[in-house]
């Protein structure tokens, strides 16, 4: 019997969100919730640890009938296309409990229950090898996130966490509708492995590719759907706003890789101009909006827009690079836009204001921070040296490659990243010292330096060693890249 130790990464938070409905005392809740995390995180180190590179078949599969009258099945397995997913969610997940400590004060364990079960619940859309699985998997977590959002959240927490559930479940309802056509159209079976392999007529992988193209654009988000993010990213807590940047907004992404360009090659080669077409607009209007802006939080959750939208250029280039490069742009949004908004949060917490005119002088009143800030604010404008630099770098070689006329916009928007990240270091670290006359700043502490370590060691080992993690996707990259182009060149 193989060691089910994906059930066992999906299931321990759920296990860790039983236990924590027992305990009474809040310092109880806190050092339980890290700990399940923590071992969680672990679970997924030794994942990876054991993962193979050389092949694109999926490992440590599990399979039991679950529906047998409908073929509904729980499967999970990972390749390398979702494996660096699984650790990014676990990672973040620890780091979302330390970033709550002190900053929930209210309600402290139902939010802690909500934090593990959201956790399960995005492990499990990245594992799902079930149509029907994952669709539950997906559908469910938005009731955590939208507990998180319209409990925990700030002044207009139930206006954000509305709007969020609507866009949301929008895009869901086609999606749902997506999975009942293929299921028809695809010998009546939810296995993704048995759907990717079916050969769909063209009429039906366009319908099929402009209703998942809906659900999942709305997740990424792209423009014009992507109106729900900066509400709910300004009223969600620290940890809300780092699980939706770091993990949420990949399911899109995600969605796109394992069920668009498998399961509708012929469709996605065919829609692909209009998708790089889409790509380049969140990149550049994503950046105007971000260069507008005078709230810090608002500013962050603008930039993800257009970072989001090089992932979503790379990842219809349908070349090597710009496949890969999606793919760890994936990775380093999720380390390094997670990152920006930790430390919004901890500055925050600290002064109670996000309108950057309110800071100045932060880098005499907070070395430590400042130097950390500086760090994630050059991964974030992709500087060489940075894990960004190498996904973007990736992603724009790949974009000129598959078409010129979306290359010069996504590097203009790469610019006005460096325009409005430059600017708003400038003016949060390097003004006039105001920051320390109105508020009684502290540097980080330990607590916020162990949430902190980690992501800046991703920064630096991407940007500098890149190796390791391309090596996971490489091969599995290419086999999906070999299923578009083979069976995409009837278009």
């Amino acid at each position: 019997m193989v060691f089910p130790l994906l059930s066992l990464i999906i299931f321990t938070p759920v296990a860790g969100a039983a236990v924590l409905m027992f305990l009474r005392s809040d310092d109880a809740v806190r050092w339980t919730a890290l700990a399940v995390t923590i071992l969680d995180l672990a679970l997924c180190i030794a994942m990876l640890a054991s993962f193979n590179t050389t092949t694109h078949e999926m490992q440590f599969t599990e399979r039991r009938l679950w529906v047998p009258a409908l073929g509904i099945t729980y499967a999970l397995g990972i390749d390398g296309i979702s494996a660096l997913f699984v650790f990014l969610t676990a990672l973040l997940g620890s780091i979302c409990v330390l970033a709550s400590w002190v900053a929930i004060d209210r309600k402290l364990k139902e939010f802690m229950v909500s934090l593990l079960t959201m956790q399960a619940l995005m492990l499990g859309v990245f594992c799902a090898l079930d149509l029907f699985l994952f669709y539950v998997f997906w559908e469910a977590m938005l009731i955590p996130m939208y507990l998180i959002i319209g409990v925990w959240g700030g002044e207009g927490r139930v206006y954000a966490a509305f709007k969020f559930f609507l866009y949301t479940l929008a895009g869901s309802l086609l999606f749902l509708i997506g999975v009942i056509v293929l299921y028809f159209n695809g010998g009546e079976t939810f296995d993704i492995l048995a759907l990717t392999a079916q050969d769909l007529p063209f009429p039906v992988q366009s319908w099929l590719f402009f209703a998942f193209l809906i659900a999942f654009a709305v997740k990424v988000p792209m423009v014009p759907v992507h109106t729900w993010l900066p509400d709910a990213h300004v009223q969600a807590p620290t940890a809300g706003s780092i699980i939706l940047a770091g993990v949420l907004l990949k399911m899109g992404a995600y969605g796109f890789l394992r069920f668009s360009l498998p399961m509708l090659p012929e469709a996605s080669v065919y829609y692909s101009t209009l998708m790089l077409s889409l790509s380049a607009l969140a990149i550049v209007y994503g950046g105007l909006l971000a260069l507008a802006q005078d709230d810090l939080k608002k500013l962050v959750a603008y930039s993800s827009i257009s970072h989001m939208g090089f992932v979503t250029l790379g990842i219809f280039a349908l070349n090597l690079r710009g496949l890969e490069g999606g793919i760890l742009q994936m990775f380093n949004h999720g380390v390094t836009t997670g990152a920006l908004f930790l430390f919004v949060g901890l500055i925050y917490e600290r002064t109670h204001t996000r309108s950057i005119a309110d800071y100045g002088g932060l880098m005499k009143a907070a070395p430590v921070y400042t130097a950390f800030l500086a760090l994630f604010t050059l991964s974030s404008m992709a500087l060489p040296g940075t894990n960004s630099f190498v996904g973007e770098l990736l992603v724009l070689s790949g974009g000129f490659a598959a078409n010129l006329a979306v290359g010069a916009p996504a590097v203009f928007g790469a610019l006005l990243g460096a325009a409005y990240l430059l600017g708003m270091y400038r003016k949060v670290a390097l003004g006039p010292a105001s920051v320390g006359a109105r508020f009684k700043i502290c540097d980080v502490n330990a607590r916020e330096m162990a949430a902190i370590v980690p992501l800046a060691v991703f920064v630096v080992w991407v940007g500098l060693y890149p190796k390791p993690f391309l090596n996971i996707i490489d091969v599995s990259v290419k086999h999906l890249l070999a299923q578009v182009h083979d069976k995409g060149s009837g278009q």
